[in-house]
């Protein structure tokens, strides 16, 4: 017989903690930074992180009981690197999940720019994201002899422009606690 929690309680499997970097931003914006409860708490009682705020939720022992984190802190500073990783993913999110020629955000798939055919290499700077019709369209050619250009360039990101593109696509599960520390330099609105 499983366990029962009580309707209005949030079972810990829907508790994750918000990771942020030793300065209280967090280590990613997309794929957020998210820890399952468990290595939350495991690195809670290895003195790694430090609670910034906590859920209702608590979970017991035999002997005690604990509330959830809902945002820790890292007590050592994680250095990012400068450029990401040349990943599928990271292209698509410089690129911001849009065909880079004609601005669809279906049936994505990555275009090489000048085609392998042609000397083209697969790298930062000469891969964008296309959806499926117009990479068929554009087929081997360049954009010359296709006339179909990039809406922008391929280019190496930094890590800090991923960062900043991930912030426009929030994740579907948003703790208030949270909030504070994702959008905190995001600016205000106006009155008008």
């Amino acid at each position: 017989m499983g366990m029962h929690f009580a309707p209005h309680i949030p079972k810990p499997e829907s508790c994750p903690a918000l990771v942020l970097n030793a300065d209280y931003r967090p280590l990613s914006y997309f794929p957020l930074s998210l820890w399952n409860w468990q290595t939350a708490l495991k690195a809670v009682f290895l003195d790694r992180v430090a609670i910034v705020s906590e859920y209702d939720r608590e979970v017991h022992s035999p002997t005690t009981a604990i509330k959830l984190p809902s945002v820790i802190a890292l007590k050592k500073y994680v250095r990012q690197p400068r450029y990401p990783a040349f990943t599928r993913f990271n292209l698509f999110l410089r690129d911001q999940f849009t065909c880079q020629y004609c601005g669809s955000n279906e049936d994505l798939t990555f275009d090489h720019v000048i085609p392998r055919s042609q000397g083209g290499r697969t790298s930062w700077a000469n891969i964008s994201t296309a959806c499926a019709p117009c990479n068929l369209k554009k087929g081997g050619r360049t954009p010359k002899e296709s006339h179909m250009q990039p809406r922008r360039w391929p280019y190496r990101p930094t890590t800090f422009e991923l960062h900043e593109n991930g912030r426009a696509f929030p994740p579907n599960f948003l703790h208030e606690s949270w909030r504070d520390y994702l959008y905190w330099d995001s600016e205000l609105e106006r009155d008008a």
